[in-house]
């Protein structure tokens, strides 16, 4: 499951990457658009889901 978790994180990175590469406005570390704004958080929500999993491992 955490394998699964990993890999919808490094995915939606990736999407993220992508639409800054493209964008005029976004950055590589900022959104500056609504589509960027909403896979940032998207992004966002997903790293922290996977990093708090990983946490409550053992």
């Amino acid at each position: 499951m955490v394998a699964d978790l990993y890999t919808l994180y490094m995915d939606t990175h990736r999407t993220w990457a992508d639409h800054a590469t493209s964008c005029g406005t976004c950055t590589a570390d900022q959104p500056a658009c609504p589509t960027g704004t909403r896979l940032w958080d998207l992004f966002a929500r997903r790293q922290d889901e996977y990093l708090n999993r990983n946490r409550k491992r053992p």
